[in-house]
């Protein structure tokens, strides 16, 4: 029993440790996405302006809702 206390604990170690890689990798790419979100706002906000008219809202509902489940787990 004991023996298989420890392989769990040790399966459990690992598990915890691939976690924390996925979650700062997920950290990474969601800043990535939003710095290149922010990109694509500036750019379509100067060829609008450029052309005189109006650009769309991206303002995905995914990200946010993201965001604020984020905030709510911490």
């Amino acid at each position: 029993m004991e023996k298989l206390n420890s392989k769990l604990y040790l399966e459990n170690c690992y598990i915890m440790q691939e976690n924390e890689r996925l979650r700062k990798k997920a950290e990474l790419l969601n800043q990535e996405n939003q710095a290149l979100l922010n990109e694509l706002k500036q750019r379509l906000a100067a060829a609008a302006a450029a052309a005189g008219t109006t650009i769309p809202d991206l303002n995905l509902s995914g990200s946010t809702s993201a965001a604020a489940t984020k905030k709510a787990k911490k």
